[in-house]
């Protein structure tokens, strides 16, 4: 009787074991992919930088079947048209059958997969669908093409290019408009004898004339005065200036409009931060090589600084706030916190107007 009971056991143990065998080797298959119904191919989108919060569209599909009752991933995936999926940028992941895009988000994923600021273009779209993170189980939605025109997120520039950089457009250093539709330039360039400025093109990418261009220069007269046809190359000496262009028309609210000016600025660090406290500034030195100021070795104790130009209050280069976008901006002063002891100091002014600096232990 023992012997029976321990075969019975063992015959019941065996039975279980091969059904949890056959249990983890089931293998599921979607029957049918998800159906993208909404937006269709054809549809046109123009992205709003003044509307970034503003619905632009919202995809809507049917539910992937896997013929079980379970929770489905889904993700959106952007690419470059007639491109296969070659490189896909991710629109987003949910378990929903829809997806709603703002202009700010939608703009992201365009400019991500390829597309040129204010220029339409076409990108493919599909939903895929998943179980948990089994790419076994995968399957795609039908593919369905969209055009969208979207925005630049940088602030629009102009190149300053001239004999300090071999008059290469395409390299030269850049100055920066304040805010989008603004045409008051601003930035910090090592100049040496002629230059002129030069806009970006439709691609965003800076040419002379006919390639690309517009370009400005002087008028003729070395007043200040910029000019789009008949214009002269404007000079420098040799030396680091803020330089400022003004390329809109002159109106009520663009008084400065069709001007441009250099002004030489020597760059110091200052502050009880400094061996010389708040009495002088210790110099920054230009480094050709990385377009950026630096002092190789100072001594700093804990204590307050700042950046000063031209080793003065009153003449306005005053960098002492970090603003929260992480850039130097004018007015307050800055905090050093570390360990006393030399430091390198570097402060970039080559980004224009998104100024920033480095303090590192030596």
């Amino acid at each position: 009787m023992k012997n029976l009971l321990k075969i019975g056991a063992l015959a019941i143990l065996f039975i279980a074991n091969v059904s949890c065998e056959n249990d983890d080797q089931t293998i599921i298959n979607p029957s049918g992919g998800p159906e993208l119904l909404t937006p269709l191919t054809g549809s046109s989108y123009i992205l709003n930088r003044s509307t970034p919060s503003a619905e632009v569209t919202t995809l809507v599909w049917n539910h992937a079947d896997y013929g079980v009752q379970t929770e489905i991933n889904y993700e959106v995936e952007f690419s470059l048209a007639d491109t296969e999926f070659a490189v896909i940028t991710s629109g987003g992941l949910t378990n929903n059958r829809f997806i709603t895009f703002t202009h700010e988000s939608l703009n992201a994923i365009a400019l991500s997969a390829g597309l040129t600021p204010y220029i339409a273009g076409d990108l493919d779209l599909r939903i895929k669908s998943s179980l948990g993170t089994n790419e076994d189980v995968v399957a795609y939605s039908n593919v369905v093409t969209i055009t969208v025109t979207p925005y630049p997120t940088d602030l629009p520039k102009l190149a300053v290019a001239g004999n300090h950089q071999g008059w290469n457009a395409g390299n030269a250093p850049l100055i920066a408009a304040s805010d989008f539709g603004r045409t008051d330039f601003e930035g910090y360039v090592w100049l040496d004898g002629e230059f002129k400025f030069v806009a970006q093109s439709a691609d965003g990418t800076f040419n002379f004339p006919p390639a690309g261009g517009p370009d400005y220069g002087d008028n003729g007269d070395f007043s200040g005065i910029l000019a789009e046809t008949g214009e002269s190359n404007c000079t420098a000496i040799a030396g680091y200036y803020r330089v400022r262009a003004n390329t809109g028309a002159i109106t009520t609210q663009n008084p400065d409009g069709m001007t441009y000016s250099t002004t030489a600025v020597s760059w110091g660090i200052i502050g009880s931060a400094t061996p010389t406290g708040w009495d002088s500034d210790t110099d920054l030195t230009y480094n050709p090589t990385t377009k950026k100021l630096e002092i190789a070795s100072i001594a700093l104790v804990p204590g307050a600084f700042k950046f000063r130009g031209n080793n003065a209050w009153s003449n306005g280069f005053d960098l002492g706030t970090v603003n929260a976008d992480g850039f130097l901006v004018d007015g307050g002063d800055l905090t050093f916190s570390g360990a006393a002891g030399n430091y390198k100091v570097i402060l970039d002014l080559s980004n224009p107007r998104r100024y920033t600096y480095e303090l590192i232990a030596l």
